[in-house]
């Protein structure tokens, strides 16, 4: 069963709006009991890497997923901040991270920048995938995916860089370690692309 975790921070019902279309089924998890039956999972999440880590520790959820995804290796993926609490931590808190891909969250340098773009970073940009992988399996690159962000995801281990975007500069636009997922970008606001890339973590 696909369970997008509810611990206040994400596009939840957008999510579970691709899932119905797709016929596929899933569940909404706010307590951990809600988790017992879940063979994938998903970390939605908007807003503030503390607030969303906080978020998530009050829920009482994060023990139980800790255990889930680490013990037991069941997939999850995280979406946009629900990406970057994978990491260790963030430049934008003080709080850990979950630390299930190791790295660090920072903000882009806009001094660093040739051509200077606005940050956040907002709208369609192209994703560039560091291998093949069936995540982005008929993925159109045109179209790319949506980006709504501040601050990246700066892996310890170029390995877990799944695919990367150019904004003022290369950043991993997607990370992943064995059955641990992130995306920056949000596919449940990017069209075609991001229904398939739904779908195909169902298939997963």
């Amino acid at each position: 069963m696909i369970t997008i975790v509810n611990y206040g921070s994400g596009n939840i019902q957008a999510i579970g709006n691709i899932y119905k279309r797709l016929n596929i089924e899933f569940t909404v998890a706010d307590t951990t009991e809600a988790l017992s039956s879940a063979t994938k999972l998903i970390l939605p999440g908007v807003g503030a890497f503390d607030k969303t880590m906080k978020q998530l520790i009050d829920s009482g959820m994060k023990s139980r997923l800790d255990f889930l995804v680490l013990e037991n290796r069941v997939p999850v993926l995280g979406i946009c901040v629900g990406m970057q609490i994978l990491a260790n931590g963030s430049e934008e808190g003080n709080l850990p991270g979950l630390g299930w891909i190791a790295g660090k969250v920072k903000k882009f340098d806009v001094s660093k920048f040739i051509h200077k773009p606005h940050v956040p970073h907002m709208g369609w940009n192209n994703v560039k995938p560091a291998l093949e992988h069936p995540l982005f399996k008929n993925m159109d690159e045109q179209q790319g995916f949506y980006f709504l962000h501040s601050y990246y995801f700066e892996c310890s281990d170029s390995s877990n860089i799944l695919s990367t975007t150019e904004y003022g500069g290369r950043f991993a636009s997607a990370v992943y370690n064995k059955n641990i997922f992130g995306t920056q970008f949000h596919p449940e606001k990017s069209h075609h692309n991001g229904i398939q890339l739904l779908k195909n973590y169902a298939e997963l």
